[in-house]
């Protein structure tokens, strides 16, 4: 039996302390203090209102405050380069928003998907087609039908800015059509309100902003929404039918939302992350939360969710040429 002196149990122990004052912490240690999440839009939006509500949850499941702060400007720009920039120690994280597979498309940022450890995709909102309830058409067959016996520019739309996720809609939408990437007049509008106020105004045909944006001008009964972009119809609006429903056209897009953090991020502290965003998402709290503002609910998980970024970064691109936006 091997005998154990006093001067080698000191040894040892003093071994023993060194090693563990020198050895970074694992992910079972993390988060050990409290994390930014990073918001590249202003307070008071759907991407500000998301990110909070998964903040506050995921205090309750790590432990350690989650601090919201909005970094804006450059249409999304400004927020994802911070995030990007930011340590991958997994104190900074942020939310990814649809517009990072769009930007680098029209040279406002070299950002790409591909700058980011993805964790999670948890909303994703398509688009509507919605018409004023003055408007004679009752189905998006009906307004389709309109739009191809019409010269191109006859219809006007909108529902943001030029070039803004719900005018890339559109674009696809007519290409999927077989029709020119023009063949709707798009009118650049500060946001889906004001747009669907021109609408009710008569001064627009039709606007491609998403349901729950459109939500309280069709409770007014002032709009109706015909038909959404999507695989399946959002339960929040049940009675919105598909595209391919109604069209036959196999054409889905959404503007979405996702939690993400610097590339490079350590593969444990990404897993735990991932880990409590999936209990984040599977909660009560968070379920009645989006759903009572009509937002749609989706879960991939970190793998998914960057397969996904790769796919909407491909068609984001073959709008924006289609349309002329994209720069060499």
């Amino acid at each position: 039996m091997r005998r154990i002196t006093r001067r080698s149990f000191a040894v040892s122990s003093v071994a023993a302390a060194t090693s563990a004052l020198f050895t970074p912490a694992r992910a079972q240690a993390y988060p050990a203090r409290p994390v930014t999440l990073i918001v590249p839009w202003g307070a008071g939006g759907g991407s500000d209102a998301t990110a909070r509500i998964v903040a506050t949850l995921l205090e309750k499941e790590l432990g350690q405050p989650f601090n919201v702060v909005n970094r804006t400007g450059g249409s999304g720009a400004t927020g994802h380069a911070e995030i990007a920039a930011a340590a991958p120690d997994g104190y900074t994280i942020g939310m990814l928003t649809v517009e990072i597979a769009m930007l680098h498309w029209q040279a406002l940022t070299q950002l790409a998907p591909r700058n980011f450890t993805p964790l999670a995709l948890m909303n994703e909102d398509p688009p509507g087609v919605q018409v004023s309830t003055s408007s004679p058409y009752r189905t998006a067959k009906e307004l389709m039908d309109a739009i191809k016996l019409a010269a191109p520019g006859r219809f006007k739309a909108s529902g943001t800015g030029q070039g803004g996720i719900w005018h890339l809609a559109l674009v696809g939408w007519m290409q999927a059509m077989g029709l020119p990437a023009n063949q709707v007049a798009w009118s650049a509008s500060n946001g889906a309100a004001p747009a669907m106020q021109d609408l009710v105004a008569g001064s627009l045909d039709l606007t491609t902003c998403s349901v729950p944006e459109a939500r309280a001008t069709i409770e007014a009964h002032q709009a109706r929404s015909l038909a959404v972009m999507a695989l399946a119809r959002n339960p929040s609006f049940p009675d919105v039918p598909t595209l391919k429903e109604t069209l036959g056209v196999d054409y889905s897009t959404s503007s979405w939302r996702g939690i993400g953090a610097p590339r490079g991020l350590a593969p444990d502290i990404a897993t735990r992350l991932t880990g409590a965003l999936k209990k984040v998402y599977d909660s009560t709290a968070f379920k009645e939360f989006m759903t009572g503002r009509g937002f749609g609910t989706v879960w991939r998980d970190a793998g998914q969710f960057e397969t996904f970024m790769d796919q909407a970064d491909r068609q984001m691109g073959q709008a924006m040429k289609a349309a002329g936006f994209a720069k060499a």
